[in-house]
């Protein structure tokens, strides 16, 4: 089964460079624009979907009932597809958590894969509850869907895939209403599941 993982739309924080986390953020303007955009791009590819999954999180909603106001696809939203929680750093810049924290975030930079903001949750956390809620969707659905989903679980599910360190996730940056093609068989293959 084919997922083609998309990032949800620009929203203020994204621009302002805030960490939004569990903040439950809306789309701007041109994030509204830009999943509609997506929409027609999808419409006018090869891709076939079949259905649209999502994180719950109004951000990645609102980019997939665009997505499936223009494609006529259904969107179902599930649990476990939310960005990570960053805790207390949520709202700040990432100098501003520097500036802050700095003992907690030497820790998280150099752990990031295991260490976790104050009152936040790990990458690990997070990608153990992100592939429980792939594995849920590929068992009950055998055609190709999207996954609306954020920017740091996508980062954390190619570095998932890739064996990369997770201290170099940023190369996997993805930006907004990106779209990233897996074969679901990748995410449960015996040397990925740990």
């Amino acid at each position: 089964m084919t997922l083609y993982l998309i990032r949800h739309g620009q929203t203020d924080w994204n621009v302002a460079g805030r960490i939004q986390g569990s903040h439950d953020s809306e789309l701007n303007e041109n994030g509204r624009k830009q999943a509609k955009k997506l929409g027609e791009t999808i419409l006018e590819s090869q891709i076939q979907l079949s259905t649209i999954y999502t994180s719950p999180q109004k951000r990645a909603y609102k980019t997939a009932e665009l997505i499936g106001s223009v494609t006529d696809k259904p969107v179902i939203p599930i649990k476990g597809l939310e960005e990570i929680s960053h805790g207390l750093w949520e709202g700040l810049t990432w100098e501003e958590v520097k500036l802050k924290y700095p003992q907690e975030y030497g820790q998280w930079f150099e752990n990031r894969r295991y260490a976790k903001a104050p009152g936040g949750e790990s990458y690990d956390e997070m990608l153990k509850r992100v592939l429980s809620a792939l594995h849920s969707i590929t068992t009950t659905h055998k055609e190709s869907a999207a996954v609306v989903t954020h920017g740091g679980v996508i980062m954390c599910l190619q570095c998932y895939l890739t064996d990369t360190p997770f201290d170099e996730m940023r190369k996997f940056k993805a930006k907004n209403t990106c779209i990233l093609e897996i074969d679901s068989r990748q995410l449960f293959t015996n040397q990925h599941i740990r």
